[in-house]
């Protein structure tokens, strides 16, 4: 009997000594997730300016070729003046969302938010033989942080350009009111996504692009598709995706239209 009772109180220390192990890790785990928070902004931050300032340094070697060409300085300039702001507040809201902070949703008009995507991105896509195809009320409204949603755009578009560069091809994308959300649909007719690697792609550093720059197409450095599920999740909205190799790709993002 003496036996059993030392036996059931050596288990209640080791009982004891795990909780207190367990708070210890977690108050540890606790300390660290600041700087992981930093470095998972630091790499945000660092993809989502690319995706500004590559266009704009094609627009100021152009301009720097053609001095005497008024009218291209000032276009330049004016793409210039616009994507720096759009950098300023793409930082702001990435540190917030690195912080747990909430930025202040708003009922804005979807159609300027997709319309401002490409002003920003500058590269007339037929150039590259992508017919681009918008279908949507100019009216069509949603709840969301504008520029958070427009990161996600610029991340599925540049997607889907990425896709199409070597044979071209057309960039479809819809948006339609559903029960009392929107539904958003960002489709491609490029190279698809091998099945295998369709339950990954939301995953940090996972990407389906080569190593290696070719032919105005940059290397993934798996981040893009990451960030979107988490601005996605920030906005209580979903994202899913089809595709087959060979014949494109389809993003449905679900976004309220209220609060």
């Amino acid at each position: 009997m003496a036996s059993i009772i030392e036996k059931r109180r050596c288990l209640h220390r080791q009982l004891i000594n795990q909780k207190q192990e367990n708070e210890d890790l977690r108050c540890e785990l606790k300390g660290l997730q600041g700087p992981a928070n930093m470095g998972i902004a630091s790499y945000m931050i660092a993809h989502e300016i690319n995706n500004l300032l590559t266009p704009l340094s094609s627009y100021a070697e152009l301009a720097l070729r053609n001095p005497d060409d008024k009218a291209l300085i000032e276009k330049a300039l004016r793409k210039t003046k616009r994507n720096s702001r759009r950098a300023s507040e793409i930082m702001e809201s990435m540190l917030s969302i690195a912080n747990g902070q909430k930025q202040e949703k708003v009922i804005c008009k979807l159609r300027g938010l997709v319309d401002d995507v490409f002003k920003c991105l500058c590269r007339d896509f037929t150039k590259d033989g992508i017919k681009v195809k918008i279908e949507m009320s100019d009216d069509l409204e949603i709840y969301a942080v504008p520029v958070q949603i427009q990161q996600v755009f610029m991340n599925l578009i540049l997607n889907a350009r990425d896709s199409m560069l070597s044979l071209g091809g057309t960039l479809s994308i819809r948006a339609y009111e559903k029960s009392t959300c929107v539904q958003i649909e960002i489709q491609d007719t490029g190279a698809g996504i091998e099945a295998e690697m369709i339950g990954k792609i939301f995953e940090p550093f996972f990407t389906t692009k080569s190593g290696t720059e070719t032919a105005g197409k940059q290397r993934g450095y798996g981040f893009g598709l990451a960030f979107c599920s988490r601005i996605i999740e920030e906005h209580n909205a979903s994202i899913s995706v089809d595709s087959e190799p060979g014949k494109g790709t389809t993003f449905r993002i679900r976004v309220n239209k209220s609060k």
